[in-house]
């Protein structure tokens, strides 16, 4: 196992409650071994801690030290391998918290190209108004030219009296309402960009950017179920009753106004019903009313787990870069083109001979002779049947 490998294996088991470089829910792991070592406990300690905690914290006196220090137990890993844990704590020991990028995006919403539209549409208004003197002009000039030539032409019609101009104007003015009345037909109920307030500041920024706390700790049944669900008030505790103030960079809402990060965390222990100076639930708690933001119509069905476990995409594929978000907005239109387009450019994961892949998709014999015989390179998501009407709408 290298270093690396250990940057894989700290986000996906430890980024909940430990950080690197600084204790959280539970203590730095930077430096773990040398403090191991100054107790006195053997190599392997590190290792019964991981695969056994609760045993640890009833019979190891280190052990209680830390449980003394952070009230909390960890969840026991048993099917970590020593070479594993070994590799978390070399690359925890060789972090190094990196330095900010000049030009980085600080916004919290996706980066991309800006939108000139506007800009078109005011230099098409140009062009056109352009085009309109001209003709005029054109119009002025070939009466002095047949004045001179002798030629009596009739006093030209103003623009504005023009039956050509005037059917011009009317039809471009009906292709123009049209276009937003079909625009606005189609985005009813769509509420890309929706960024409501929510009762208690949550910056995802924060927790699942700078202290990596994995989409899946919080929302775990994404992988497993049909909804992502919102995570209890307990799930948030596991964490706040160690972390009882922010110390972190300043944080902004939308409108650019400072939030008080510390503040928010108080808000958490109203509804939870805890006491941070006393340490117990000493009144009755309530579930937090957040503000639902995604929302999907009746009559489409969607399955998380069907796309996170079988498909083995990312939340950001449909969430956009929700690491970056101080308060998180819906990114895409959900629509039904959106998805047709993802399934028709999404590539399959087969199983491999060798085992790699997901073997959900084992089912498609046909498909894996194809591509052993060179017929495809790679099966879309629309070759299984990935935009047919009843996948969605049964």
């Amino acid at each position: 196992m290298f270093a690396q490998d250990g940057q894989v294996i700290f986000k996906t088991y430890c980024a909940s409650c430990h950080k690197p470089d600084a204790d959280f829910t539970g203590p730095a792991l930077k430096g773990a071994r040398e403090r191991q070592a100054a107790a006195g406990l053997p190599k392997d300690w590190v290792y019964k801690w991981v695969h056994n905690t609760t045993a640890m914290v009833t019979t190891d006196p280190y052990a209680k030290q830390l449980f003394a220090k952070f009230n909390s137990v960890m969840t026991a890993f048993p099917d970590l391998k020593p070479a594993e844990i070994d590799a978390v704590l070399e690359w925890a020991d060789k972090y190094e918290k990196p330095a900010a990028v000049a030009g980085a995006n600080t916004t919290g919403q996706p980066s991309g190209g800006d939108d000139n539209s506007l800009l078109y549409g005011v230099l098409t208004l140009i062009l056109a108004v352009i085009a309109l003197i001209l003709l005029q002009v054109n119009s002025n000039l070939k009466k002095l030219s047949d004045e001179k030539q002798g030629i009596r032409t009739p006093n030209p019609v103003p623009f504005y009296r023009n039956k050509a101009y005037l059917l011009l104007g009317v039809i471009i003015l009906f292709l123009i309402g049209g276009y937003f009345t079909i625009q606005a037909a189609i985005g009813l109920g769509r509420t890309q960009g929706y960024e409501p307030v929510q009762p208690i500041f949550y910056s995802h920024k924060v927790h699942a950017g700078t202290n990596q706390i994995s989409c899946l700790y919080c929302h775990g049944s994404a992988q497993d179920s049909k909804q992502a669900g919102i995570p209890s008030v307990n799930i948030c505790m596991n964490c706040h009753m160690a972390v009882k103030e922010y110390t972190g960079d300043a944080i902004t809402r939308e409108d650019g106004s400072s939030v008080n990060g510390t503040a928010e965390i108080h808000k958490l222990y109203e509804y939870a019903g805890w006491n941070p100076d006393s340490k117990k639930y000493d009144k009755p708690g309530k579930p937090i009313e957040w503000v639902r933001i995604h929302n999907l119509p009746d009559h489409v069905y969607f399955n998380h787990s069907q796309h996170v476990k079988v498909g083995q995409q990312k939340c950001q594929t449909c969430h956009g870069n929700i690491q970056e978000m101080p308060e998180v907005a819906q990114f895409a239109d959900l629509s039904m083109g959106w998805c047709i387009n993802c399934h028709r450019e999404t590539k399959v994961q087969f199983n491999d001979d060798k085992g790699n892949g997901n073997k959900f998709y084992s089912i498609y014999e046909k498909f894996h002779d194809d591509i052993k015989n060179k017929k495809y390179d790679s099966v879309t998501v629309e070759k299984i049947g990935g935009t047919e009407c009843q996948k969605c709408h049964y």
